[in-house]
């Protein structure tokens, strides 16, 4: 194991002492974590299910005979983006439920607005039906993006939680790929009611999975939780020394994080940067790229089918992801955000200088998708792109390398480092207040997208997200530190010590 990390700059803080000499937890040691972890995880694919379900849906309901689930496109547009209002309040929930139930059993409460909203959208009468059963899938949704990392971190061991921090997006992307390929056989109401089977699943699973021995800790129950880790960690011979460094530093954390005590560096310096994080990956666009996709490749001449679009994005996202869940714990963190931004900022510039000087009008009758009001996008006395010309496949490959810098990092790690670096006194509260202010921005970001596009066109975002890029890799090397082979104890003595960086 690696040296002690910091030296005692205060009597709260205690270096904490080499681990006894012992082999590396291998793949047997480890394969009940992998359990655990994906029986928790199978809430993400939920996730990434709902979070597309009106792709398929909304061109069926635009097109609908009954006039009560017929959709105007402003209907259509709420339909689509209701559901992060229903994440909102998702993640506010999670600030009171992740220290109130524990993180298993919150994880398993959100089960219940999900198969409520699945319910209500497969037997829907009416528009209200539709927009309550998307709003609380969102719920749910929001719920489990908050209480899912936190889980995962906090009963992994070092050498893997980082490859295990990189599932929840994996299975999101799982969630979203199954749907699509339902989307072509199903009707939209057994869409629904699909919907329900991986949370009933999961459920079933996750009751038989120990809850978080950090909670059980921070709750008084030591027996339960030496039993959890010793369960998680299959009898390993370092189970009595790791159960003795969390009891150590949850005993220090014994009490409830007070408002006095936020203002101290050592408890807000790692929630603002797990905050800032979620922030900058809002708006970063990955959120209204998803969503206006097929609207921005029929502005760039570049006209694919739905199902080849959506084909290609969920390939990509899969592929970039793996790829971040095998490096995570190779590369490190910070060289894969580094290496993510980097990819945002070019594909992002591209797009823009590309819309800039190669404009082309919309034609008379195009709208955009997720059921908006006809959209114009840039200027109409402007010449028009030659569909012909081989530029036009250089909008097409510039998301897709969007879309793979955005799985490869900054997707993925976001959410790992939030469940890493948040002290453990305020870690529920502070995950779900990061879920809070990621689902807000991206609901205010998609509302805004159209009208800044009309008043200024469509390069203007793209410009903006690639300096937000920019802005994100000075964060990076600035502010977000590498804990990579890192215990939580170890991250959280860390940010005590009021250094900037891990020695070496």
């Amino acid at each position: 194991m690696q040296e002690p990390l910091l030296r005692a700059e205060g009597r709260d803080y205690d270096t904490f002492p080499e681990a006894p000499a012992a082999p590396r937890a291998g793949a047997v040691q480890n394969r009940r974590v992998f359990l655990a972890t994906f029986a928790a995880v199978l809430g993400n694919f939920s996730f990434g299910y709902a979070l597309v379900y009106t792709s398929p849906v909304i061109p069926a309901l635009e097109g609908s005979s009954n006039p009560a689930l017929h959709l105007t496109k402003t209907q259509a547009s709420w339909f689509g983006s209701v559901f992060t209002l229903g994440a909102t309040a998702g993640g506010l929930s999670a600030m009171v439920l992740n220290d109130l139930l524990g993180r298993k059993l919150s994880i398993m409460f959100s089960a219940v607005p999900s198969v409520a909203g699945y319910a209500l959208m497969a037997g829907a009468r009416g528009l209200w039906m539709l927009l309550l059963g998307r709003m609380l899938t969102g719920f749910a949704g929001g719920l489990t993006a908050a209480c899912i990392p936190v889980y995962v971190s906090e009963i992994a061991p070092p050498g893997v939680r980082g490859a295990l921090g990189a599932t929840p997006q994996l299975m999101a992307v799982f969630g979203s790929l199954f749907l699509y390929t339902l989307g072509l056989w199903l009707p939209w109401r057994w869409l629904a009611v699909a919907g329900e089977g991986p949370v009933l699943i999961m459920i079933l699973i996750l009751s038989f999975m120990p809850n978080s021995p950090r909670f059980l800790l921070s709750r008084g129950r030591d027996e339960e939780a030496l039993q959890a880790l010793t369960w998680l960690r299959a009898s390993g011979p370092d189970v009595h020394w790791e159960f003795e460094q969390i009891q150590d530093n949850v005993q220090r954390q014994s009490s409830r994080v007070s408002w006095a005590e936020v203002r101290d560096p050592r408890m807000y310096r790692p929630i603002l940067i797990a905050l800032l994080m979620r922030f900058l990956q809002q708006l970063m666009g990955i959120t209204p790229i998803l969503v206006y996709l097929q609207p921005i490749f029929d502005r760039t001449a570049v006209v694919l089918p739905p199902e080849d679009d959506a084909a290609i994005v969920g390939a990509v996202r899969l592929l970039s992801v793996l790829i971040a869940a095998l490096t995570m714990d190779l590369a490190g963190r910070k060289v894969l955000l580094f290496v993510s931004a980097t990819i945002m900022f070019v594909a992002n510039l591209t797009l823009g200088l590309y819309i800039h000087f190669i404009p082309r009008p919309p034609a008379p009758n195009s709208t955009v998708g997720v059921g908006l009001q006809s959209l114009v996008l840039g200027g109409t006395e402007q010449p028009p792109a030659m569909p012909t010309s081989s530029l036009t496949l250089v909008p097409l490959l510039a998301t897709m390398f969007f879309i793979m810098g955005y799985a490869m990092g900054w997707g993925p790690i976001t959410w790992l480092l939030m469940s890493e670096i948040l002290p453990l006194r305020a870690r529920g509260v502070a995950s779900g207040l990061c879920v809070l202010v990621s689902w807000l921005t991206a609901f205010v970001l998609t509302k805004s997208f159209l009208p800044v596009v009309n008043a200024f066109g469509l390069q203007v975002p793209f410009f903006f997200f690639a300096a937000i890029c920019l802005v994100s890799l000075v964060f990076t090397g600035c502010c977000v530190p590498e804990t990579r082979g890192r215990s939580l104890e170890q991250i959280e003595c860390f940010f005590h010590s009021r250094r900037r960086s891990f020695p070496h």
